[in-house]
């Protein structure tokens, strides 16, 4: 896990150009495999269509075990139309914490190997932000080959990170891991 915890230092850029946003106007960055855009973007569909959204081939277990992961699974369950329920334009029927949820589920069945997650946390409270720290920590050792670029300013969302880069005006200033970051007392500190 990489993760960068500073404000206005480019993180955005970053996961922008990794999304195909931007282009690069010099250098060149290599695409390892598909990113996902994690930003909460839901459409006038059923629950199950957004969290599908793009997967043509996904099974009602798949759905069910990427919402379960990403802790919405119970609440689509109570509805009285369950994963059929449609969400409304944007997602207006749902608050922003559930929206981010079906945003994680949807990013959980695609099984992304480079999966950039912008603030992921940032509308969840902290209940529903250390479940998605085990879930993400599960991610990872389902899949160690799968990199997972998180942009935070928590630190709880950041602390167990295997790399944590703190940019600034889009330079490395320090990087490390959270122990070590904290005993130096730098710019992370």
């Amino acid at each position: 896990m990489i993760c960068t915890v500073t404000s206005g230092c480019e993180k955005s850029t970053i996961i922008q150009l990794l999304e195909r946003f931007y282009g690069v106007t010099s250098g060149q960055l290599v695409s390892i495999s598909s990113t996902y855009n994690l930003k909460p973007v839901l459409f006038d569909l059923t629950l199950a269509k957004n969290i599908t959204y793009g997967l043509e081939n996904a099974s009602m277990i798949d759905i069910i075990n990427a919402a379960s992961t990403a802790n919405i699974h119970q609440l689509i369950d109570q509805l009285p139309q369950g994963y059929e329920t449609k969400v409304g334009l944007k997602g207006s029927f749902l608050s922003g914490d559930e929206k981010q949820r079906i945003a994680i589920a949807r990013a959980r069945i695609h099984r992304p190997k480079v999966l950039p997650l912008n603030e992921a946390t940032s509308s969840m409270d902290s209940y529903n932000e250390q479940l998605l720290q085990v879930a993400l920590e599960q991610a990872q050792t389902e899949d160690f080959s799968r990199t997972l670029l998180i942009i935070a300013h928590r630190l709880s969302t950041i602390r167990s990170c295997d790399l944590i880069c703190v940019l600034d005006r889009g330079h490395i200033m320090e990087s490390g891991i959270h122990t070590e970051m904290t005993r130096e007392r730098g710019v992370y500190y």
